[in-house]
């Protein structure tokens, strides 16, 4: 017998949102298709039956598929068929991932993934914020315990006025691409690209695509309600706060004494990892390898909370900066005989160099997607080497971060690059970090526009970029320009924000917690702006 599917439908800048549920994939643990236009993807979320023993991370993987027969399109590649994911594909499971990540309770062991991929594409209506909406609803009607749901909308600015879910022509021609995913109550993903627009006007459209989400988490919470399956009870391993007493007792004081003294990433760390196996030496057997586990993790809880305490009562950050300092920061261009242009941009503890190379209209990159764009002159690579930071791994290609970063640094700097008109060549950057603690994506930012001056492109404006973080506990909070690795790794968010002397061009913010305020948005740009200015 056929099952019976039924529908929810919203609308987003007056156009309908479907959800349907109950026809497709049955033994998924939650299974799901969001249409927008004619433009369809399908998602499943499944929960693996048994925890993972043995590891001290919740393991999500979030997977989207670009298939090509959704736009009536066969593959071009020599097998025609769809291989591994292109850097779209990888670029939309990283939006889906971030969002989602935040609201699983992180103590969590079973395994969750969540898969989706493209059904139909009218090539008119993007795919990314539906991939993130149907996600987050088949999460929801899921067997899977979850703190959702989230929507998701794109904003434009088109002719002075701010609009819902732009479609692929209207993007062409606005002055903000911004997608945003959140609760009812917070924002918990930011990735935009802009055309030097001020910071204002991003509030605004922060604030006016938070408004939109509303009703689409209103629709996936009715569909939660009346077709989702019971939430399963599944083990959570906590920490046993009584063990975080313990260890905080032992070690605050010389882990307060290491941050006084110690301000480089690697003195810093061998002193923490010394303390850490003198705890761990004077509390285990060092034949109970469980009992090793908890204490290891209860040290670095304990770390954490005093990083982040010095931080709130004190304004001390690892490195001794105050909390709006930016670190030292020298350049150089020329610094390959042969590349067309080069740029080597160091801040702190984090060093750049981008490699730019000039070629013909015809070596523009063809592009094989569900895209209406079918090529492009400028292309933007970033490359993450286990060296820097002091690190030995197998070389496996570039990770799903590698790609993010680079698409990242080249949103950032396409609205200065000129027009084909104006200068008829494809453009290739090559960012190699050479060194990191922290912030490289943005630092490649500022190394790639030295080597576009240092090549002669003439660019419309300089670029530079910065990472802010957070510190939140309850009602308190503490706002970072410039941070380090430290402070991304045991603080609450990852904001960056590029752009000139005008305004921004691209904005990406990721965070732990569940959701931030408009208010700390508006904190965050404001340092970021004058952080932005002093590196310019």
């Amino acid at each position: 017998m056929k099952p019976e599917s039924k529908k929810y439908i919203t609308t987003v800048g007056g156009r309908p949102l479907t959800f349907e549920t109950g026809k497709l994939a049955a033994q998924a643990g939650g299974a799901v298709t969001v249409q927008f236009g004619d433009t369809v993807v399908f998602a499943a979320a499944t929960m693996g039956n048994e925890p993972r023993l043995g590891q001290d991370f919740f393991p999500l993987t979030v997977e989207y598929e670009e298939r090509m027969y959704a736009g009536g399109l066969i593959p071009g590649s020599f097998f025609r068929r769809e291989g591994r994911p292109g850097t779209d594909a990888i670029l939309v499971s990283r939006l889906t991932d971030r969002p989602l990540r935040p609201l699983f309770n992180q103590d969590i062991r079973n395994e969750v993934q969540v898969i989706m991929f493209s059904l139909s594409s009218d090539r008119e209506n993007p795919l990314d914020v539906l991939a993130i909406n149907a996600a987050s609803c088949a999460l929801m009607i899921s067997d899977i315990p979850w703190g959702g749901p989230v929507g998701a909308v794109r904003v434009g600015y088109l002719n002075g006025e701010l609009i819902l879910n732009p479609t692929y022509a209207q993007i062409e021609e606005s002055n903000l691409d911004l997608r945003i995913a959140g609760t009812a109550d917070a924002i918990l993903m930011v990735e935009s690209g802009s055309n030097e627009i001020d910071e204002e006007l991003m509030i605004s459209a922060l604030e006016f695509g938070h408004q939109a989400i509303q009703s689409i988490v209103e629709t996936q919470a009715q569909m939660a309600k009346e077709v989702g399956k019971p939430k399963r009870e599944v083990k959570i391993f906590s920490l046993d706060e009584s063990l975080v007493e313990k260890v905080s007792n032992r070690a605050a004081r010389e882990i307060n004494e290491a941050l006084d003294a110690l301000h480089t990433k690697h003195e810093l760390q061998d002193a923490i990892d010394a303390l850490r196996e003198n705890v761990i030496i004077e509390y285990t057997d060092p034949e109970n390898p469980e009992e090793i586990a908890q204490y290891k993790e209860a040290y670095e809880e304990a770390y954490k909370r005093v990083v982040r305490t010095r931080i709130l009562d004190q304004g001390k950050r690892p490195d001794g900066r105050g909390l709006t300092e930016i670190r030292p920061i020298w350049c150089e261009v020329g610094i390959s005989p042969r590349a067309h242009g080069s740029g080597l941009f160091t801040r702190g503890e984090t060093q750049v160099i981008t490699l730019a190379t000039l070629g013909t209209p015809k070596e523009a990159q063809e592009i094989d997607t569900l895209s209406p764009n079918d090529s492009k002159r400028y292309m933007h690579h970033y490359n993450f080497p286990p060296y820097s930071t002091g690190e030995v791994k197998m070389l496996r290609g570039q990770s799903r971060r590698e790609i993010g970063h680079g698409a990242l640094a080249e949103r950032a700097l396409l609205p200065v690059i000129p027009s084909e008109k104006d200068f008829p060549y494809t453009l290739r950057l090559v960012s190699e970090v050479l060194a990191s603690n922290g912030s490289s994506s943005m630092a490649s930012v500022c190394g790639s526009t030295l080597a576009l001056m240092d090549t002669g492109v003439p660019i419309k404006a300089a670029v530079a970029g910065v990472a802010m973080g957070l510190i939140k506990e309850g009602d308190r909070h503490a706002v970072l320009t410039d941070i380090q690795g430290a402070e991304d790794h045991l603080g609450d968010m990852d904001f960056k924000v590029a752009g000139t002397s005008d305004g921004i061009t691209a904005l990406q913010m990721d965070i732990k917690i569940k959701g931030i305020t408009s208010e700390i948005m508006r904190q965050a740009l404001t340092q970021a702006r004058e952080a932005r200015l002093a590196i310019l």
